[in-house]
């Protein structure tokens, strides 16, 4: 694979490169290079990025592995969602090829043999937190807007999801998995989805201390590294309405946490209220069902295992396809959900989406009971 340290790589011919690796000193560096669509994941770049991790993780000369994503815009808006939907009307296999192999490297990247830092600056969403989260060492900035909003999409936030979302104690994953809500810098390490906060002129700076770090670094280097860097983050907005949100959020039904918002009656609920009444009614109780199932899920592979399941009921349902037309294909932003209200979601409608999966996500762990 081409690497911007090559001198036979130039500007031009780097420019049409989706995945820029290279080795900088001990650090081995991988670029999501898709400026121009936020640096959406496609399928090569899960292969390449793949590739890098078995040359990095096997190099002796690399300590830490680096990922962020090129331009001033955000680490990674998310998977290429046009060709899951075009891949999806026309039948073809290439949606649940992305999600497994999408997938697979999530859970690769939450038991990386080597620290997995993470500049998660600008704008990380979807498939962006699923290359970041599961990181031991994530970087946001002032610019961070971080976001898991599938439900407006009439998908559910997938990528481990239902494991990152549900580790903390209280209901802050609940809250940002349903509304889809963007969570600054701040918010972002309240909700435990990062570690430190450094401004983004800093991010060079941080890039040449852990390239200069020596082969033998341990996770307490690099730790020491962005310490020497990193600032006290500002004030969390959003986490700020903890009580309420764990009180609201507690529910097993989106009936009850309907109900709880309509008789809490303040400026907050009352704005979460609106915002949850825009996003696929179908989305909302699937998402909730698979929070719930993550919560007490052994490890991040049975909470991925639950989501492939269920990607082969998005692939067949109305909101989907509905929610992406007015999102990215019309632009519209008025989708028309089938079912349109929550009462008229069928249980039969959300159990579609836990059938167990044809063909596992991790067929060497099924039956083991593994807890990784």
């Amino acid at each position: 694979m081409p690497s911007t340290s090559d001198p036979a790589t130039t500007a031009a011919a780097a420019a049409d490169i989706q995945t820029l690796v290279e080795r900088t000193g001990a650090l081995g560096r991988i670029r999501l290079n898709r400026p121009k669509a936020l640096n959406s994941l496609t399928l090569a770049m899960v292969r390449d990025i793949e590739r890098a991790l078995d040359d990095f993780e096997d190099d002796p000369q690399v300590a830490a592995v680096l990922v962020s994503g090129e331009g001033e815009r955000g680490l990674c808006a998310g998977g290429d969602i046009r060709m899951i939907y075009e891949g999806g009307r026309a039948g073809t296999d290439a949606p649940a090829t992305f999600w497994r192999e999408e997938y697979r490297l999530n859970a690769r990247l939450g038991r990386l043999r080597k620290p997995h830092v993470a500049f998660m600056d600008g704008i990380v969403m979807g498939g962006g937190a699923g290359v970041s989260v599961h990181g031991s060492h994530r970087i946001v900035t002032e610019r961070t807007r971080l976001a898991m909003p599938e439900t407006g999409i009439g998908f559910f936030p997938d990528v481990g999801a239902s494991w990152f979302l549900t580790r903390g104690g209280g209901e802050l994953g609940t809250y940002a998995a349903l509304t889809g809500e963007q969570l600054s810098a701040a918010d972002a390490i309240a909700f435990g989805l990062a570690d430190h906060y450094l401004p983004s002129a800093r991010l060079p700076a941080l890039v040449e201390a852990l390239a200069g770090l020596p082969a033998s670094a341990t996770p307490a280097d690099v730790s020491a590294a962005i310490a020497a860097l990193a600032l006290a983050p500002p004030d969390a907005a959003v986490a700020l309405q903890k009580p309420a949100i764990d009180r609201l959020f507690a529910f097993d039904t989106m009936e009850q946490i309907f109900q709880a918002l309509q008789q809490e009656g303040t400026p907050f609920a009352e704005a979460v209220l609106a915002v949850l009444k825009t996003k696929s009614p179908l989305s909302l109780k699937v998402t909730l069902r698979l929070l719930r199932l993550g919560r007490a899920a052994p490890s991040l592979r049975a909470c991925l295992e639950n989501e492939f399941a269920a990607t082969a009921a998005v692939l067949r349902s109305h909101d989907f396809y509905e929610g992406v037309r007015a999102a990215v294909i019309d632009k519209d932003r008025n989708p028309q959900w089938r079912p349109a209200r929550l009462a008229d979601v069928a249980e039969a409608d959300v159990a579609a989406f836990f059938e167990p999966s044809i063909e596992p996500l991790f067929p060497e762990a099924a039956g083991k009971g593994e807890r990784t």
